[in-house]
């Protein structure tokens, strides 16, 4: 019995003094715990600093309405009041039953009871004015920061920028660059309580998160509008299955905008982005991979462009397997410049088969020289694979060769197209596809991303000259007749694709692609775009009737709001025999140039627009015009004498659409000023 005895105060005096703190430590564990504060994600901008993502903070919001501080005269001289502001504020129950919450808890002696998820940060701030919660740390109020995404422009280049959500691995760049607009999390020691709430011991975090840096695009937020909405309307025309648009700026690679929209297997009249087809979607090109073709040949054999070809009825056979033009020929002999202007597939065909038929080696070296076998290695993660078919593959067949040069048997993305395309509008350089321009950290630059270049010189400057000729000729004289725009001139390539379903392309198991690839303005390259329309439905499939209008609108109206096309005048008014014409225009904008170039003026500062009264041509006297208003009322104001911006911005704002033909300032709207209009309304302005 002594022995037992002994034992129990053996084990006791162990328990105490030798495993005591491990005990503690363990009950402690089941009390108190530290949890990871999320740091604030970085911002994402667009080139002109336009905030394309950003997190705000939302707070649970609690109240230890027991806490020692807040003492029962405390309490029940401002426990009215606190109810009544609760209830104003959240507008979620009346201020009874918040005094009933508030009464309740009191009574239980309860420590936590939570009032509202998801309160803003000014609502927070707010809350911190009312009775009681005044008092600060003493006050009772318990609050727990969460973070969420929000995006200002909603879908805007949606799948390009991506998300970024718990449980779910980032996408876009969102993913890219997780790692740079996480930032490090903080901690904080949370205290379990009644009810197995956990709260936080202290009002400050034990240690503070770090937010995460700021990415800058490349995105233009205006261009990506247009690219978005003109590719929506082609698509919703045409019943088209999904599309996409990508714009390049050709010396630096930059990508100002991309567009990818999808349709709802909901809802078959509406599209979102929901795939990034622009870069991971590799397809068989058709048409718009003559122009590989065409480098390949011509910087090989240093063929002319007069060059004859028989075409015969626009039909030919290799092997058994028989080949045709989309068109019967203009003639049964045609020069490589009109095979390529009319998109002949015999043509072209025949082209790379004369001068590759005992060396298709050869060719398919060219091509791999013009890196169309590579990933372009993109920032953004999901990149497709693309494949071109060489010599050595186990499905090369006598056909191939021919097959290949019209843009079959083989895959590559819409991006990588353009990449070449915007090889040979920038000389012959080509560059890499850019979305990032740069990364801060609170206001500072703490890494640049500059151009990178793919290759010095795809092609010799003759063969780059050429084929130059060869797509503006296109848009001049053939498939891309439709693109010819008065303002500028565009090179370009129109592409019609079959599209195999379930591996072949018997009749109702095909479909179609169209696409238009080119750049703007010819003489002066800036831009380079592509658009893809695939699975149109409606009747028209050629690129040319379904992709080229989409090209065309985001060409136009990048042109017609870009300073880059702008050319330098002369700035001083000495220059000037004259004021200068002013119809219509912002009062601010020619009250500016006006004083800077020493003119007379007398203007009505208003918010609207100005109207020049003409009787002096020695000084401005502007007097206020209400474009707005008359908008407003649904009336077409006189629009002459605007800029093609102002009046682009004015009509697309109340929902017409606008056509603009020439540049430089309205001169002529078709519908007349003082008619009525309604929402979805074309109008078309001359400019001169």
């Amino acid at each position: 019995m002594c022995l037992f005895a002994f034992g129990i105060l053996y084990r006791i005096c162990v328990i105490q003094f030798v495993e005591g703190q491990m005990w503690r430590d363990k009950a402690e564990a089941f009390t108190t715990k530290v949890e990871d504060m999320e740091a604030v994600r970085g911002n994402i901008f667009d080139a002109n600093g336009a905030l394309l993502a950003t997190s705000l903070p939302y707070y649970e919001v609690a109240v230890d309405i027991n806490a020692p501080t807040i003492t029962e005269k405390l309490y029940k001289a401002n426990r009215d009041s606190l109810a009544l502001q609760l209830s104003s504020l959240f507008h979620d129950k009346g201020p009874r039953e918040y005094l009933k919450l508030l009464n309740a808890a009191r009574h239980e002696n309860d420590r936590y009871v939570l009032l509202k998820r998801n309160v803003s940060y000014k609502d927070l701030q707010t809350l911190k004015t009312f009775p009681i919660f005044r008092k600060g740390k003493r006050g009772g109020l318990v609050t727990l920061q969460t973070n969420r995404r929000e995006r200002p422009f909603q879908m805007l280049a949606g799948r390009t920028i991506g998300m970024s959500r718990a449980g779910v691995k980032p996408v876009g760049l969102e993913g890219a660059f997780d790692t740079v607009l996480m930032g490090v999390s903080g901690k904080r020691l949370m205290q379990k309580i009644a009810g197995d709430v956990w709260r936080p011991i202290n009002d400050e975090n034990e240690v503070e998160p770090k937010d995460g840096s700021d990415l800058y695009t490349t995105i233009d937020i205006n261009i990506q509008d247009v690219a978005e909405q003109a590719l929506l309307r082609s698509l919703i025309k045409n019943k088209a299955a999904f599309g996409c648009a990508i714009l390049m700026e050709v010396k630096t690679g930059e990508i100002k905008a991309i567009a990818n929209l999808t349709k709802n297997l909901s809802d078959t009249n509406t599209y979102n982005e929901s795939l990034n087809y622009a870069l991971g979607y590799p397809t068989e090109p058709g048409s718009t991979f003559k122009l590989a073709s065409m480098l390949a040949t011509i910087d090989e054999y240093n063929i002319s462009l007069e060059e004859k070809i028989q075409v015969g009825n626009g039909a030919c056979i290799y092997y058994d397997r028989p080949m045709k033009d989309a068109h019967p020929p203009e003639s049964p002999v045609i020069s490589v410049q009109r095979a390529f202007e009319t998109s002949s597939n015999v043509g072209i065909s025949k082209i790379v088969t004369k001068y590759f038929a005992k060396n298709p080696k050869g060719f398919i070296s060219k091509l791999n020289s013009f890196h169309l076998n590579e990933k372009l290695g993109l920032s953004i993660p999901g990149e497709g694979v693309p494949r071109i078919k060489q010599v050595k593959d186990k499905d090369w067949y006598g056909t191939s060769l021919p097959w290949i040069s019209i843009g079959y048997e083989s895959l590559v993305t819409p991006l990588q197209t353009l990449t070449l395309y915007n090889a040979v509008a920038n000389n012959g350089r080509m560059v890499k596809p850019r979305f990032v321009k740069e990364i801060k950290r609170n206001g500072n630059t703490i890494r640049k991303f500059e151009t990178e270049v793919i290759d010095e010189k795809i092609a010799k400057d003759a063969t780059i000259a050429k084929v130059k000729q060869l797509m503006e000729g296109v848009v001049k004289n053939g498939s891309g007749k439709g693109l010819n725009i008065t303002a500028f001139k565009v090179g370009g390539k129109t592409g019609t694709a079959q599209i195999a379903k379930n591996g072949d392309y018997k009749k109702g198991g095909t479909t179609y692609q169209g696409s238009f690839v080119g750049y703007f303005p010819a003489d002066n390259p800036l831009y380079t775009c592509i658009v893809i329309i695939n699975s149109p439905s409606k009747g028209n499939y050629y690129g040319g009737l379904v992709a080229a209008p989409v090209f065309k609108e985001i060409a136009e109206k990048v042109y017609s709001n870009s300073v880059d096309f702008l050319k330098p005048v002369n700035s001083k008014s000495t220059l000037l025999t004259k004021v200068p014409e002013v119809i219509t225009t912002k009062p601010s904008e020619i009250s500016s140039m006006a004083n800077y170039l020493e003119i007379p003026n007398s203007i009505i500062d208003t918010e609207g627009y100005s109207h020049r009264n003409k009787k002096d041509t020695t000084k401005i006297t502007m007097s206020a015009v209400n474009l707005e208003q008359q908008l407003k009322r649904g009336v077409m104001p006189d629009l002459s004498g605007l800029s093609a911006k102002d009046a682009l911005f004015l009509l697309e704002n109340k929902g017409v659409y606008v056509k603009i033909q020439g540049f430089g300032i309205v001169k002529k709207q078709s519908i007349e000023a003082g008619q009525k209009f309604n929402k979805g309304n074309k109008i078309t302005l001359t400019l001169s």
